[in-house]
C-alpha cells in the first residue's frame, strides 16, 4: 500500500490523503481549504490528482473542512462511491447544499470585479446539481460494518467521538502475505464530553494516521466551562450588551446549546434570549435529534425521559435573512450563535461588523482558528480586523474557551494512540500547524513507537 499527503498535511483544512493498492486508489477524506480567500479560492478549484483515477472516497466525517470538495470531485469525473456513517450522510445532505449556495455567492461577487477588470470569470466550483449527483454515490456503513472497498482492502469505522456520526476508518489490506491494519483517525473526540460517546478504541492498528490539532494544548474542565459560561452571561446581562459566538453548525453548537440549557434550566444565569442565527445549525440540530445512536447514555437517558437536551427558555432559531437582519437593532442582554466557526463567511460576519466595536460586548470564540482566517486574527486581538472589505476597530472583549472543540487535547490523542496497543509501528501526524504536529510526533515517540512522520504535501510513502 502506498500514502500520499495532500490536504491536512502541516495544516488544520482541506483534509485529503491518496491511498493506493493493488492499482487501485480511494482518498481518504475529500476537504476545502479554508483560510486567505484568495490563496484558498485557488488550492479549492484545483485538484492535486485526476478525480477520474479514484474508486472510491472514505470520508470520516461532514465538517467542510473534510467533505466540501466531494461535489467537486464529482463535477471533475469521479465516477465511485463515498463511503461514511448514516448520520454523517444525513448532515452532509444540508451541508454540502449550503457550501454549494456559499460557493455560488462567493463566486458571482468575484466575478462581478473580475468582470469590471477585463478578466475571464471563474467557473463554479460546483453548484446543488453536484451536490445531488454527489449524495447518489453515498454508501453507509454503521460503526463496526466492514466492506470491501477496493480488490483486497477492507473497510471498518469505529466511532472517533468528535460530531454526530464520526469516524475513524480502519483498512484491512496483506502486504507479504501477512494482514495488516492502517487507521485514519478522522477527528478524534474528546473523552468525557456531555453529549457523545468516548472515541473508541481500535484492535490490531499497524499503521495509524493522526490528527494533531491540538498536540500540545490541555483543555479545560467541564466546570470551567459552565462557570466561564456563567460569568459572560451574568456580565452582558448586567450591561445590557451581547456576546457574540461564532460557532461551527454541527457539533460545536449543539454542545454550546447543552451547557446553555444546563444554566438556564438551573437556574444559575438569569434568562436572556439565546439567537441560533444559522438555518444550517437548525437543520443540523434537527438531524442530531434523529440519531440517538451516536449519543452516550447520559444524552439517550435524558430524550426517553421526554427532556430536550438542545431546548430551553429563551431559544430562537431565526429563519430568514430579515429575522437575521433584525437582530442588530435589538438591544442586549442577548446570545447571538452563528457560522461560521472560524468566521470565515456566513451571517457571524454582519454580527461581527456590527458589534466588535462596543466594548462592553463580548465575542467568544470556542474552538482552534486556523491561520490566516478571521477568526485567528480576533483571537490574537488585532486593533482592527477586515470585514466585507472595510476596518473595523476590535474593541470588544475576546474570550476563547477551547475546551468546547470537539477535539482531543495532547492527552487525549497521547491516550488514543496509546490504546493501539503492541501492533503499532507506523504512525503519520497530520491534522495540525507544525508545531502540534511536532508536539504530538513527540509524545507518540515517547510511547516507544520510532517510525513517527510528519509528512508535507505531496509527498509519498511507498509500501507501508
Amino acid at each position: 500500500m502506498d500514502l500520499r499527503f495532500y490536504g491536512a498535511a502541516q495544516t488544520t483544512t482541506g483534509s485529503m490523503h491518496i491511498v493506493e493498492h493493488e492499482g487501485r486508489r480511494l482518498v481518504l477524506d475529500c476537504g476545502l481549504v479554508q483560510g486567505k480567500r484568495k490563496e484558498s479560492f485557488e488550492i479549492n478549484r484545483r485538484f492535486p490528482f485526476d478525480p477520474r483515477s479514484l474508486d472510491a472516497v472514505v470520508l470520516s466525517h461532514a465538517h467542510i473542512d473534510h467533505s466540501g470538495k466531494i461535489p467537486a470531485l464529482v463535477r471533475q469525473g469521479f465516477k465511485g462511491s463515498v463511503y461514511c456513517t448514516s448520520a454523517t450522510r444525513d448532515l452532509c445532505e444540508v451541508m454540502l447544499r449550503d457550501s454549494a449556495f456559499l460557493q455560488e455567492r462567493d463566486v458571482e461577487f468575484i466575478n462581478k470585479r473580475r468582470r469590471k477588470q477585463g478578466k475571464t470569470p471563474f467557473e463554479l466550483l460546483y453548484d446543488q446539481k453536484d451536490v445531488d449527483r454527489a449524495m447518489s454515490m453515498f454508501r453507509t456503513l454503521e460503526y463496526h460494518e466492514s466492506a470491501e472497498v477496493l480488490h483486497g482492502l477492507t473497510l471498518t469505522f469505529y466511532d472517533a467521538g468528535h460530531i454526530l456520526g464520526s469516524a475513524s476508518a480502519a483498512l484491512d489490506y496483506h502486504r507479504g502475505g501477512k494482514s495488516r491494519r492502517l487507521l485514519f483517525s478522522g477527528d478524534i473526540g474528546q473523552c468525557s464530553t456531555p453529549l457523545l460517546r468516548d472515541p473508541e478504541p481500535v484492535p490490531g492498528v499497524d499503521v495509524l494516521i493522526t490528527e494533531s490539532t491540538y498536540g500540545d494544548r490541555r483543555h479545560p474542565s467541564h466546570e470551567n466551562i459552565r462557570g466561564r459560561l456563567k460569568d459572560y452571561i451574568t456580565f452582558i446581562y448586567q450591561h445590557k450588551s451581547k456576546m457574540i459566538v461564532p460557532a461551527f453548525s454541527v457539533g460545536r453548537t449543539q454542545q454550546l446549546l447543552y451547557f446553555l440549557n444546563g444554566l438556564v434550566e438551573s437556574g444559575q444565569v438569569p434568562r436572556i434570549p439565546v439567537y441560533v442565527d444559522s438555518p444550517l445549525s437548525k437543520a443540523a440540530t434537527a438531524i442530531t435529534k434523529k440519531h440517538p445512536e451516536c449519543f452516550n447514555s447520559n444524552i439517550t437517558g435524558l430524550m426517553k425521559k421526554g427532556d430536550d437536551p438542545f431546548d430551553f427558555p429563551g431559544l430562537v432559531f431565526t429563519e430568514s435573512v430579515e429575522d437575521s437582519m433584525a437582530l442588530n437593532g435589538k438591544s442586549g442582554p442577548m446570545v447571538i450563535i452563528s457560522a461560521s466557526g472560524m468566521c470565515e463567511g456566513g451571517r457571524i460576519l454582519h454580527h461581527l461588523r456590527n458589534n466588535i466595536s462596543n466594548p462592553l460586548n463580548i465575542v467568544l470564540i470556542t474552538g482552534f482558528q486556523a491561520e490566516n482566517t478571521l477568526g485567528r486574527r480576533i483571537v490574537e486581538n488585532c486593533p482592527t480586523i477586515k470585514i466585507f472589505g472595510e476596518e473595523h476597530e476590535l474593541k470588544s472583549t475576546v474570550f476563547t474557551i477551547n475546551g468546547l472543540s470537539g477535539h482531543a487535547d495532547c492527552d487525549g490523542l497521547r491516550k488514543y494512540a496509546a490504546a493501539l496497543g503492541s501492533t503499532l509501528t507506523n504512525v503519520f501526524c497530520v491534522h495540525g500547524e507544525p508545531e502540534y504536529c511536532k508536539a504530538n510526533a513527540e509524545q507518540i515517540r515517547g510511547l516507544g513507537i520510532r517510525d513517527v512522520r510528519i509528512p508535507v504535501s505531496g509527498q509519498l510513502f511507498r509500501d507501508v
